[in-house]
């Protein structure tokens, strides 16, 4: 087994900290970001669109700096530093030396989502470094179990683990099994952060059932590992469960395509070609086909396949198959590296291939030009995130002046999480009272005031208002001044009096799950 080149990653691992550092402050909060911060101070041991790890960290961040965004954004970049140094991790268990672990390290540094998902706090950030942990565990594991059943008897035996003839279980006794708490462990604190994990932890398990090596199940530690995740992860599934199980409300409305992040069947497809930057389209497919060509590791391209065709087929978000992408490109580093040799200029063609990904994905994924040059550059077009990072404290502003001209009792109430959220954030400078809106756990929440004189309302139409309220007066539009096109740019404003029934018993009308 290769040596881990522990300098090289790590020199690969604080210039990408770095880099995602060095712009994490610029433009703004992203409308996740407001959302996570309003859900930490409502802690509770889960929400109906996510379970609580997340908002959580958002919670611990904003006690120590409340106005730092740098600091709400660093357990993100932390956590794809975490993805680059694993991905080098996985080449050397795939067999790679120096070369190859830094190729796969500074590949996955160069990808697209990993910059992406870095720059801001997103469950998706969490998501990915679990995967590639579980990931590595699992090489781990399989690399125990090549060992064959006849040298672990062996080492059991001389162990003391099994006498008297009787065969000692592969991985059990000679510690390899072991590892199965590890994964165990990281599959359900991932599960607290993003349920959506469980689809490649039960894929890959499927995975290997089929193709095997099956024997890496046999060892007391699986059902141990199966039962920790369970335990961990048991306290979000009893507030789903008491909650009516909002999670699959949700899910069928992201698959309906109510996300501003949803993608058709035929995106979905193309967009995996640009995950990780469509320079490294090469190598991870080749470390695809050469994960399917060794029997030892052929679980994971089958996971990759199963996968596909589970979020295709049920109108899954692109990014959902990222996770996976992290292995393939270390399994494809390995026999590059391995041809590439001592080759300088073979290394400076791959090396260049590898910067031009590394800057395109920096220019489209992290806030690296500036504002007033957004509007005429094809960033928003492909990275809809950007948008959602501008414009806030505009919004806000253009909201306290229509609550300058009524009274003191006046509600709020917004179409969205990222509109309610960026008002609890910046409204305190204007005294604007806290925002009501019935998307997702701001529904939870509670309703306006039912004893409310007049209800500020942003993002929803006249006709649909018209249904509560007898008087529905126009109050303006949203305007970032920027000429920036996103979520908020152009919503109307109305100022809402004579509810037709009080607010709390009209409320249940107003919940909606993206």
């Amino acid at each position: 087994m290769p040596k881990v080149v522990g300098r090289p990653l790590c020199v690969v691992a604080v210039l990408f900290a770095a880099l995602l550092t060095a712009f994490a402050p610029r433009y703004g909060y992203h409308r996740d970001e407001l959302y996570f911060l309003a859900s930490g101070r409502h802690p509770d041991w889960g929400y109906p669109d996510q379970p609580p790890l997340t908002p959580l960290l958002a919670r611990a961040m904003s006690a120590i700096d409340a106005d730092s965004l740098l600091l709400l954004r660093l357990p993100s970049v932390l956590a794809a530093t975490f993805v680059v140094v694993a991905a080098g991790l996985m080449a050397r268990e795939l067999g790679g030396g120096r070369g190859a672990q830094v190729l796969a390290s500074v590949a996955v540094a160069s990808a697209a989502m990993v910059m992406g998902i870095g720059h801001l706090l997103s469950t998706a950030s969490f998501d990915m470094a679990a995967w590639a942990l579980v990931c590595l565990l699992v090489l781990v594991l399989l690399r125990g179990a090549e060992g064959g059943a006849e040298r672990l008897g062996q080492r059991a035996r001389a162990d003391g683990c099994a006498g008297g003839g009787v065969p000692a279980a592969p991985n059990g006794c000679s510690g390899v099994g072991r590892w199965w708490l590890g994964v165990g462990l990281v599959v359900g604190i991932g599960l607290q952060n993003k349920a959506l994990l469980i689809f490649p932890v039960v894929a890959l398990t499927l995975a290997l059932v089929l193709v095997g090596p099956r024997k890496i199940f046999g060892t007391k530690y699986f059902p141990m590992a199966v039962g920790l995740a369970f335990v961990i992860w048991l306290p979000y599934l009893l507030w789903q469960w008491c909650n009516g199980w909002p999670q699959w409300e949700m899910s069928r409305a992201i698959a309906g395509g109510s996300s501003g992040t949803s993608d058709s069947p035929v995106m979905f497809m193309l967009s995996q070609f640009g995950l990780m930057g469509p320079l490294l389209l090469p190598l991870w497919a080749f470390g695809l086909w050469r994960l399917w060509r060794d029997p030892r590791r052929r679980a994971f391209p089958v996971a990759y396949a199963v996968l596909f065709a589970v979020f295709l087929v049920s109108g899954g978000k692109a990014y959902y198959l990222g996770g996976m992408y992290p292995i393939l490109l270390a399994a494809g580093a390995v026999p590059v590296a391995a041809r590439l040799g001592d080759r300088r200029a073979r290394w400076a063609a791959v090396g260049s291939v590898i910067a031009v990904n590394a800057i395109v994905s920096a220019v489209l994924f992290l806030p690296v030009l500036p504002v007033a040059a957004l509007r005429d550059s094809p960033v928003l077009a492909i990275n809809y995130d950007a948008g959602e990072t501008i414009g806030w404290p505009q919004f806000v502003h253009r909201i306290a002046e229509v609550r300058a001209t009524l009274g003191p009792d006046t509600a709020i109430l917004t179409d969205n999480y990222g509109e309610a959220g960026a008002i609890e954030r910046f409204g305190g400078e204007y005294g604007l009272p806290t925002p009501h809106s019935g998307h997702n756990s701001y529904w939870w929440w509670g309703p306006p005031s039912d004893t409310a004189s007049a209800v500020i309302v942003v993002g929803l139409d006249r006709d649909h208002l018209t249904g509560y309220f007898a008087e529905v007066q126009p109050a303006g539009y949203i305007d970032n001044g920027l000429g920036i096109d996103n979520d908020e740019q152009g919503q109307p404003l109305f100022i809402c009096r004579k509810p037709r029934a009080p607010m709390s018993e009209m409320w249940p009308a107003a919940k909606h799950l993206t």
